[in-house]
């Protein structure tokens, strides 16, 4: 019995497999209204995880402001430790999910990113503000690929599509709202308020995933511990090492150790998975042409995306005088518009057609960056121009970010849906890391005053989405077959 088919519909005679065929034609009113809580719960889980990506940037000021004696770089790790570690453990959390049961593991990190939450909203430090924010990483990276699990777990195949696109709505959501948000908290309590938030909304999480029923283990083994420690090592090394690489330079000792000692443990890391019999990365998904391809535009698009995402609000407080509150409320239209586009591709689009949905959303979203660069200046114009062009950016992120998942789980068995998923978001993630230090490396040859180097930066984001845009037809034959 794999651990991602529906629960039975009722009728007492079919079998997990039998389920999988008819259970989603006459789906049970409570089978119904578990995959609609599997459903909020999840998207609850996930829009927390991808918000505190984003949401603390713009709390910087009033950090500075309580913690007068740290300086830029120690801050910088309040945002930092989360991302890396984030990005690190994604990739086997997945894994763990599959072997141990996606809701023990929900129940587990929701439980340790409330408390990290409790502890970092209550810091008296810089250096407890880190520590609780790399351990709110460490929930984090169990919280997603868990999420998206106990969705296809509990929502009848014919309704998965549906479900994955109000999920990827979501987190589209959260990452592109996560500034006006913090900006909001901030302007009206304070940077504590950023993680304080967090409290109730995840203890409403909990309560509702307990009501879920729990999957059965797969009978799969934990993953290699050396190998696991290798990876997280690997990838956060490297992750680290392009984040810093512009504060430090690029040049400098540290960096090189970074990134030259993140790429030897990662092909350790490659090495030791070919070996093992539990490896801690699944390389044997890769076989899948379309999960591979799916893993290609996945970087490029989180390299364009996260980028984008805050040179536009740079932009708006640097070159256009914005407050933080005002720049983050300019960017939120283009929040909602991800969500529409995300929701879209969810119901309208077929399974045949993720890869164009992939193709068009990643070619929407980088002809609006291409028109920012070509039509943005010094002088303010967010209707007629900043707007339009936003909204228009916003609507291709929710699209293409869908369909990729979309696309990775037709091209992944039910036993593997959340393997897979930590795999995409670790590669969507190193991409974002890419992208940032791309977005810094810019802009520090320009006067931050200056729009000059963030119409650069729109630019590069501009050819990353269309490169994605390019990767997209290879995600097609084989997810068409296996089909």
């Amino acid at each position: 019995m794999t651990t991602a088919s529906p629960h039975p519909t009722g009728t007492g005679r079919a079998g997990p497999e039998h389920q999988e065929e008819t259970g989603p034609e006459q789906p049970s009113a409570a089978a119904a209204a578990t995959a609609k809580l599997a459903l909020l719960v999840a998207s609850g889980a996930t829009f927390l995880a991808v918000l505190d990506t984003t949401v603390v940037n713009i709390a910087f000021s009033d950090l500075r402001a309580d913690f007068p004696d740290a300086s830029l770089s120690q801050l910088s790790w309040v945002v930092t430790s989360y991302t890396v570690v984030f990005a690190a453990l994604l990739s086997v959390a997945g894994r763990v999910a599959d072997v141990i049961g996606r809701k023990k593991l929900f129940l587990w990190s929701t439980a340790v990113f409330v408390v990290a939450s409790l502890l970092s909203g209550l810091a008296t430090g810089v250096p407890m503000l880190v520590a609780c924010r790399a351990l709110q990483g460490v929930g984090a990276a169990g919280l997603i690929p868990s999420a998206l699990g106990l969705v296809l777990q509990h929502t009848p195949a014919a309704r998965r599509q549906v479900a994955i696109g109000i999920w990827g709505a979501v987190g589209s959501m959260a990452a592109a709202v996560g500034p006006s948000l913090g900006g909001l908290l901030v302007d009206v309590w304070s940077w504590r308020s950023v993680f304080l938030i967090n409290l109730p909304i995840g203890l409403a999480i909990l309560a509702g995933a307990a009501k879920l029923t729990a999957d059965a283990p797969s009978g799969r083994r934990l993953p290699d511990p050396v190998g696991t420690l290798t990876l997280a090592l690997g990838v956060g090394g490297v992750v680290f090492g392009v984040t810093q690489g512009t504060e430090w330079g690029w040049g400098s000792g540290r960096v090189l150790g970074l990134l030259i000692g993140g790429a030897v443990l990662l092909a350790a890391a490659l090495l030791l998975s070919k070996r093992h019999s539990a490896p801690a990365l699944e390389l044997d998904l890769w076989r899948s042409r379309a999960f591979a391809a799916t893993n290609v535009t996945s970087v490029l698009f989180g390299a364009a995306m996260y980028s984008y995402l805050l040179s536009s609000l740079l932009f708006l407080n640097a070159v256009w005088g914005y407050s933080e509150l005002k720049a983050g409320l300019a960017v939120t239209p283009g929040a909602f518009a991800a969500a529409v586009g995300a929701v879209v591709v969810g119901r309208r689009v077929g399974p045949a057609a993720q890869w164009a949905a992939v193709a068009v959303g990643s070619a929407l979203f980088g002809a609006s960056c291409a028109a920012m660069y070509l039509l943005l200046d010094t002088e303010k114009q967010y209707v007629a121009v900043y707007l339009p062009i936003g909204i228009l950016a916003g609507i291709g992120i929710g699209a293409a970010l869908t369909a990729i998942s979309n696309a990775a789980t037709a091209a992944l068995p039910p036993e593997r849906f959340a393997s897979g998923t930590g795999l995409l978001m670790t590669t969507r993630q190193i991409g974002g890391a890419l992208g940032i230090a791309a977005l810094a490396a810019i802009l520090e040859s320009h006067n931050v005053l200056d729009d000059e180097g963030y119409l650069q930066v729109f630019l590069a984001c501009a050819i990353g989405a269309l490169a994605a845009a390019v990767a997209a037809p290879a995600i097609r034959s084989r997810s068409v077959q296996n089909r």
